[in-house]
């Protein structure tokens, strides 16, 4: 939505009734807010998020002939609240609140859970979207099916995320299989020291606290 569509409105193909974003709940369009339409928000440990999105974006400058910043000088950011969609914790309670006080517009999701049991949140997906399956569709498998379909595995290997590139807005060319690295929980054990992943913990922990909210570890 913050790409794309705020360029120009008018690439939205209207057939596919999807927009994402990486945008907080507190800076969405009112008119989005106020809508009918059904927001989907999915989360991750901190630790992890930022080692994505530290690979992602070091990604991104190389491909643009610059210098990344160091782990640590972004890890320092990260910590310090400064990330390009506003501090991590800000960001995740936003639509967390929003999930408490529209569950029935806003599903708040985490990474962990969905990979820990993958069918039982496309059963939670479908339910949410109100288009449940049928006791019909279950029996004949078509959950596995999606599940099948929608694996990190098969989408990272196929033709156009290997190999293809998109581009975010007129300045910025993204090659697909950057979306794609390993998609594992706790890989950020093999880029911070236990002690960054302790401050962090630590931070997450003090933000969080009294929103009934605890994110996985």
């Amino acid at each position: 939505m913050e790409y794309h569509l705020a360029q120009n409105p008018m690439k939205r193909d209207c057939a596919v009734p999807l927009v994402s974003t990486h945008i907080p709940y507190s800076s969405l369009p009112k008119s989005v807010v106020s809508s009918c339409c059904k927001m989907i928000y999915i989360c991750r440990d901190a630790k992890d998020a930022f080692v994505s999105l530290w690979h992602f974006i070091a990604e991104l400058e190389r491909s643009r002939n610059l210098e990344p910043l160091s782990l640590e000088e972004a890890f320092e950011l990260f910590c310090n609240g400064i990330s390009s969609y506003g501090p991590y914790w800000e960001h995740v309670l936003g639509y967390w609140r929003a999930s408490l006080e529209f569950p029935e517009k806003v599903l708040f999701l985490t990474y962990e859970e969905m990979k820990k049991d993958t069918a039982a949140h496309v059963k939670k997906l479908a339910e949410f979207m109100g288009c449940s399956f049928t006791l019909e569709e279950e029996e004949e498998g078509e959950v596995q099916k999606i599940v099948s379909m929608c694996s990190f595995d098969k989408l990272s290997n196929l033709e156009v995320n290997k190999n293809g590139t998109r581009s975010l807005d007129t300045l910025i060319a993204v090659k697909n299989r950057a979306y794609f690295r390993k998609g594992e929980i706790g890989d950020w054990k093999n880029n911070l020291t236990p002690e960054m992943g302790a401050r962090l913990d630590g931070i997450m922990e003090q933000k969080l606290k009294g929103s009934g909210l605890k994110l996985p570890r």
